[in-house]
């Protein structure tokens, strides 16, 4: 039975690194599902590695940090398929930690600011040109965190982009309801194990504690992520827009677990 309704639909997925990534993981369900999957990554070399990982997948490249490739690769992925496409997955994330994490208040403009423009303004930049492509009844899907409000040091400021990103999703959803029925939602996961993550520092430690925190104490699955990611890219989502759905295994709400208390008190 084809519960998602997503058989030859046309999916455009952002953001594919390598096997570990979410982009990666959303495929991979997309495509077991019955959709076409369209690839568009970062540089050659990433596209080498699509192209391995999904033999005869279309694979594009688009650096997104400059707004002309995101209107040439529109141009070539339309040029390349017939009729539209049925949604978009926005799997972009960037932040420069080569330096190590600082302190919030000594986070570097430059810094900051390319940060936003790859990791939020991307995904405004994808849906404006990307517009007449999508078919009216279409869906976007973003990857965002499962809380903005927290203050993680070794995150810094990537918690004020996201929330930004998620902040737009409301505005997208408004301003394209005036031609469409296009939908817009964030996947909100907590800690996952991604190549990007590694490169976090202190992940591991923050993982490990946030998966003592999950009701279950049993860390995500990224491809539990991407499950729900392909809900959301489907019909069967229809009423869901503007939304960011937060996946974490009921550590929001575990923040008192015994266990844990108990070996801080000791």
């Amino acid at each position: 039975m084809d519960f998602l309704k997503l058989v030859d639909k046309k999916i455009v997925v952002f953001g594919l690194a390598n096997r570990k990534s979410v982009a990666c993981a959303i495929a991979k369900v997309l495509q077991e599902a019955g959709a076409e999957v369209i690839h568009v990554v970062r540089s050659t070399l990433r596209k080498e590695t699509a192209e391995k990982l999904f033999p005869g997948a279309r694979v594009f490249i688009c650096d997104v940090e400059n707004e002309k490739n995101i209107v040439r690769v529109k141009k070539e992925i339309g040029d390349s398929i017939d009729g539209k496409i049925h949604g978009i997955v926005h799997s972009i994330a960037f932040a420069n930690y080569t330096d190590g994490f600082k302190p919030f208040h000594e986070t570097n403009k430059k810094d900051f600011l390319q940060a936003i423009d790859i990791s939020c303004f991307s995904l405004l930049a994808i849906c404006k040109h990307f517009k007449e492509l999508l078919d009216e009844n279409g869906s976007v899907v973003t990857i965002s965190i499962s809380t903005t409000r927290m203050a993680a040091e070794n995150y810094g400021y990537m918690a004020p982009i996201k929330a930004a990103l998620e902040s737009s999703l409301c505005f997208l959803a408004k301003s394209f309801s005036g031609f469409s029925n296009i939908r817009f939602n964030a996947v909100s996961p907590a800690l996952l194990k991604t190549s990007a993550s590694a490169g976090i520092p202190g992940y591991v430690d923050s993982y490990l504690y946030a998966e003592k925190l999950t009701l279950r104490k049993k860390g995500l699955q990224t491809k539990e992520i991407a499950d729900i990611a392909a809900f959301l890219l489907s019909e069967r989502s229809s009423a869901i827009t503007a939304q960011s759905i937060i996946a974490d295994g009921g550590m929001g709400i575990n923040y008192f677990d015994a266990d844990i208390v108990a070996k801080v008190v000791e």
